[in-house]
């Protein structure tokens, strides 16, 4: 990794690509300092610290903390995520949104963008209304958290939080097109880390303190790493199916006759269902705290949540990777080029065959994506110890953080590949 990133930083173009990214990144971790006008943010901070392992600690944290100070920046990435989700949802389910996103090209592609962007300002709208209301309702003590309330105010704090959500997703759109990778997974990439520091400040804090021991964090430290680990595996593991490809005749030239095979990823989705799983399991949690009702039975601590969310990280792993990889259409470009795998038909066949492969590959991934992110939930529910030390967020972040840092080096690699080949063909 750490050489990937030295190789490109001596392409002129790929720095420049880095340090814009890193630009944006400043930018972001800029407006995650700056808090919106008449929040007691005092009150605010130590009010958050006894929700820390509930719906909106796990928020928190996918914010890089800026939820728990109010800032420009505090509902982060999220209503672009739940957007995302429905539109891409939508596409399946309506077949006029289906035909512009395949059959209209770049031009289709674009207007289901734009349909996307405004659906996140409606979501954020929503959001940010919520997160008010959760400010007015609630107070730390005799504090209220809000040190002004009226309708002014109200429409200064909506306003911020949505202006400051669609500055989050226009910053992940220029990092897209202008820096590495995915602009919003970068970005919620760097919230994650941004915790890191305060988590271990945290855990050092509850061992000097005997809150927690240290043999304990010794073996959550050992866990995470061995967590890391498997998932590198899993990302870089592919299922191989051989192609043969037959040989025919054009001229005085005889083409084909190569063997190759098709790469199937098992983890074809990367980290998408864990964090598109992670927005809807949370939404039940979230709503109940923004109108200020309390629902236990539904927090990050619960049965519940770890079952909904071990099954909500399936569903996406199949709908992502049914997005991504269609059978049929694999099979008629084989068809179409000669190429056939051995002991099956072109055509139907073929494309069945691909389907099954598909459906157990992605099986073994879901639910492996599954159990390292609800393990540590399971933890957190059955040890309290665990549960103080932030594990059942700790799962989710590592899967997420790993995941983006492996897709930012695949794509360091296929733009340098991409350079390579250019300037051999120049």
């Amino acid at each position: 990794m750490l050489q990937t990133i030295r190789n490109a930083w001596k392409v002129a173009e790929l720095r420049k690509k880095i340090l814009f990214t890193l630009l944006i990144l400043l930018l972001y971790r800029v407006g995650n300092a700056v808090p919106v006008p008449y929040v007691n943010l005092e009150a605010l901070s130590t009010w958050f610290e006894g929700w820390s392992n509930s719906i909106l600690g796990l928020f928190n944290v996918m914010s890089g903390g800026a939820l728990s100070s109010a800032t420009v920046f505090a509902l982060s990435i999220q209503p672009y995520i739940n957007a995302s989700i429905i539109i891409q949802l939508l596409t399946i389910a309506i077949p006029a949104l289906e035909r512009m996103a395949k059959e209209e090209g770049e031009e289709g592609k674009e207007k289901i963008n734009k349909i996307t962007r405004y659906s996140t300002i409606a979501i954020a709208l929503l959001q940010g209304f919520g997160y008010y209301m959760l400010l007015r309702a609630n107070s730390m003590g005799s504090v209220p958290l809000l040190t002004s309330n009226g309708i002014w105010e109200a429409v200064v704090i909506i306003t911020t939080f949505v202006a400051g959500s669609a500055l989050v997703m226009w910053m992940g759109e220029q990092i897209t097109e202008f820096g590495i990778g995915n602009g919003i997974s970068i970005i919620l990439f760097a919230s994650i880390v941004s915790r890191f520091p305060t988590g271990v400040a945290n855990a050092i804090s509850n061992i000097a303190s005997g809150a927690l021991a240290w043999w304990v964090y010794v073996l959550l430290l050992l866990g995470a790493l061995l967590m890391i680990i498997l998932i590198v595996a899993v990302n870089n593991a592919e299922r191989r199916v051989p192609v043969q490809y037959s040989k025919r005749v054009v001229g005085r030239k005889m083409y084909g006759g190569q063997s190759t095979h098709l790469p199937m990823k098992v983890n074809m989705s990367g980290v998408l269902p864990v964090i598109f799983a992670q927005s809807i399991a949370s939404l039940p949690g979230t709503i109940a705290n923004f109108t200020g009702t309390q629902i236990t039975w539904f927090d990050t601590n619960s049965w519940l949540y770890a079952l909904v969310y071990f099954l909500l990280i399936i569903f996406f792993s199949y709908f992502y990777s049914t997005i991504q990889f269609n059978p049929i259409e694999v099979s008629n470009n084989l068809k179409r080029n000669g190429g056939f795998i051995p002991g099956y038909r072109p055509g139907k066949p073929t494309s069945e065959f691909l389907q099954k492969v598909l459906n157990k590959v992605t099986l073994f991934g879901a639910i492996f994506l599954s159990i390292v992110a609800v393990t540590p939930y399971i933890i957190g529910i059955l040890s309290p110890t665990a549960s103080r030390s932030g594990i059942s967020l700790g799962g989710t972040s590592i899967i997420i953080v790993v995941g983006v840092a492996l897709e930012t080096v695949q794509a360091l690699e296929n733009q340098m590949l991409m350079r390579h080949y250019k300037g051999f063909l120049e």
